[in-house]
């Protein structure tokens, strides 16, 4: 058996067996991603879709997804590639075919789920950026699922991306030790962390740990990326004026007080296994923005 430490949960794996992440496997008494350079997703997106809008504006990215997550949130928006049964699917199948050998040979031939995925090696994800800077690409984006999951793939492309002179976001859940921020850092540009809440409860609703994103995020923030925020506002989970004090305070108190860490703020609507609930009144967004603004430079409202 072994243990992974890629976040607090600490799976510890039998020979063979996947995470609860779906992502990450024991082979050969080690933990390794089974993800690796497995791609369900793949577009050529403006940059202010991950969000970032402190960061090359008007630009393009070439954003990549593969399937796995760490957290279990209730309204995932990309349930089937991040933990739904489709995800479980497609993870039997990487592990049932992939296997030791890391053959893709006839993947998609065996499982209609698995035809979502196809393999592409770093060096061919590097020179597919490359060849796309005529339409305004910049780099790569590692979005869409959680990319930590298989984090050992976002380095390798990563280091290709950046000899290549061309630059590297990735947009995660901060759901990781800061070990592994640490190691991703000399290769990722900017970030957006997702600060899903700001209390214990909201955090346990969702199979995280705010401790550890915000140990995540100051990682990052003093390892001198360029860092924003997303906080997604759903009615009566994490929309309290209180909250957003508490959040906000806590953001800019990451910078010194200059308040200059910028963060998006979405509106809610029912998605996956919260659709019995109300999408988030407009007024509510633009309400909780100006609570943030009191600390905060640059607010951004989403979805509205």
């Amino acid at each position: 058996m072994s243990i992974c430490s890629v976040c607090f949960h600490h799976c510890d794996l039998q020979e063979g067996q996947t995470g609860l992440c779906l992502a990450r496997t024991c082979r050969g008494g080690a933990v390794v991603p089974a993800n690796y350079g497995l791609l369900t997703s793949l577009a050529l997106d403006p940059i202010e879709k991950k969000p970032l809008r402190r960061f090359h504006p008007g630009a393009r990215i070439l954003s990549v997804g593969s399937y796995g997550c760490n957290l279990r949130c209730p309204f995932c928006q990309n349930h089937e590639i991040s933990w739904s049964k489709e995800a479980e699917g497609i993870a039997q199948s990487a592990v049932k075919v992939y296997g030791r050998s890391g053959s893709a040979e006839g993947f998609g031939d065996r499982d209609d789920l698995a035809r979502m995925v196809r393999e592409v090696s770093p060096e061919e994800l590097a020179a597919l950026a490359a060849k796309l800077q005529p339409e305004g690409n910049i780099g790569v984006a590692y979005t869409y699922n959680e990319p930590l999951t298989g984090y050992e793939y976002v380095r390798d492309c990563g280091k290709l991306v950046h000899e290549l002179g061309m630059k590297n976001v990735l947009v995660t859940n901060g759901t990781a030790e800061p070990a592994v921020c640490e190691e991703l850092l000399p290769y990722i540009d900017a970030m957006n962390i997702d600060l899903k809440g700001f209390t214990d409860r909201f955090y346990s609703m969702v199979g995280g740990s705010l401790s550890m994103t915000k140990d995540f995020i100051e990682t990052a923030v003093s390892g001198g990326c360029h860092v924003e925020l997303t906080c997604l506002v759903i009615p009566g989970e994490n929309d309290s004026e209180e909250e957003m004090e508490e959040m906000s305070a806590w953001i800019a108190s990451l910078d010194g007080g200059k308040g200059e860490i910028p963060l998006h703020i979405s509106r809610f609507f029912p998605a996956f296994h919260m659709t019995d609930r109300p999408a988030t009144e407009v007024a509510r967004v633009y309400r909780l923005a100006d609570v943030a603004r009191r600390k905060l430079k640059d607010v951004y409202t989403g979805n509205c």
